[in-house]
């Protein structure tokens, strides 16, 4: 992929990126599902060669660079077949919501331990029965004394097992108004009244998926992510970066499964010249290849944005980046699992495993429907229908 309106030390660092994602590929990950482990290994190394944590602030341990930066961490290891999803959540997150809200005990606790990988921080949103509409969130914070208790369920957060402590999304009443407004709690694993049980997934993937019970978990006053009245604002500070690493994700994915189909569509020989030449087989992989293309130009407009402050600029750029790698990820598995024909449905090829992997672009962090539904509201102005 062209890498012309990046700047050298963006190429650098997608360069080194790659060869450490080279060094594990598809195998390794393979392995680490195949064995019920996680990708620790790779995990440990990214952490320290300095990528986990390049969006973090320097004074805490990071890279002092931002999401530009992680994105390619993420799209490169993606693109090796290596993709470490936990960085969607843990640095970029999580770890961007402290570093922009919390407080300065709340930084030196967290942020060293997120840049270098000795900790790692899950993300609680999702509701059972709230989906996307996260104005139906009711895991609930109320004061007990000093301390606060957090009541609720969340579903589908990842790598709650590997996780020191989660993000939980929760809402708290105004004392004006008596109205529900979204804060953010730091919530340890090991507190009393908080469960997990794994969600038997279908997709087969290192980081496995949970169910979080919150049953009067007591947290401390300092629990509490910044200021109790701007939590809409420090949620929307995360979820920006989280499409931004979700369109990192789909891209680095598209692009892992169209090299193994032109490598493949150059060698495979059924009649006298390579399947490749045939404009059935070409013309496909070439319009997969342009959509990845444009879908990273727009994730790189929305990085930029957000990492020049501009959040309602990347707002709009980041949910137009997430879904259009979402549709350029699913369209080039679907392309390259075709090109191999039953080659692309067998475990040798590594392949087919992605056609479930893929919809997560489709579907998470938010569905392609409610982007639809942001840049028909928020870009072109028209009225909502909910």
């Amino acid at each position: 992929m062209s890498t012309v309106l990046e700047t050298e030390e963006h190429q650098a660092l997608r360069a080194a990126v790659a060869a450490l994602g080279k060094r594990y590929g598809r195998d390794y990950v393979t392995s680490v599902v195949r064995d019920g482990a996680h990708p620790r290994e790779l995990w440990n190394e990214a952490a320290k060669l300095g990528y986990l944590g390049v969006n973090l602030p320097e004074e805490y341990g990071g890279g002092g660079s931002g999401m530009a930066e992680l994105s390619i961490v993420l799209e490169e290891l993606g693109a090796a077949g290596s993709p470490l999803l936990m960085m969607v959540v843990s640095p970029a997150i999580c770890g961007t919501v402290i570093a922009r809200f919390g407080t300065e005990t709340q930084k030196r606790q967290w942020l060293p331990g997120l840049a270098d990988g000795s900790l790692t921080m899950a993300f609680g949103i999702t509701e059972p029965d709230a989906g996307s509409n996260s104005h139906r969130i009711t895991t609930t914070a109320r004061k007990g004394g000093e301390d606060w208790l957090l009541t609720g369920r969340k579903v589908f957060v990842s790598g709650v097992d590997i996780a020191d402590a989660t993000l939980v999304v929760g809402r708290t009443e105004d004392a004006r108004s008596g109205r529900l407004k979204p804060c953010l709690f730091i919530v340890p694993r090991d507190a009393p009244g908080f469960r997990r049980s794994q969600i038997d997934m279908e997709l087969q993937a290192p980081e496995k998926q949970f169910e979080l019970v919150l049953d009067d978990v007591r947290l401390p006053a300092d629990a509490l992510v910044g200021d109790e009245d701007a939590g809409l604002l420090q949620l929307f500070a995360g979820l920006n970066p989280e499409r931004i690493m979700t369109a990192a994700f789909g891209i680095g994915m598209g692009r892992y499964a169209l090299a193994r189909a032109v490598e493949y569509a150059k060698t495979r020989q059924v009649w006298k010249e390579p399947i490749g030449s045939h404009q059935a087989i070409a013309h496909p992989l070439a319009q997969a290849h342009i959509e990845l293309e444009l879908a990273r130009l727009m994730m790189q407009k929305a990085a930029r944005l957000y990492d020049d402050g501009d959040d309602i600029g990347a707002g709009e750029a980041a949910n137009m980046a997430k879904y259009a790698a979402g549709e350029a990820c699913v369209k080039a598995v679907d392309q390259a699992v075709h090109t191999l024909g039953g080659n692309g449905l067998t475990r040798e090829y590594g392949l087919a495993s992605l056609i479930t992997a893929a919809r997560v672009a489709r579907i998470a962090p938010v569905s392609r429907e409610m982007i639809l539904n942001y840049v028909s509201h928020q870009s072109l102005g028209l009225p909502k229908s909910y």
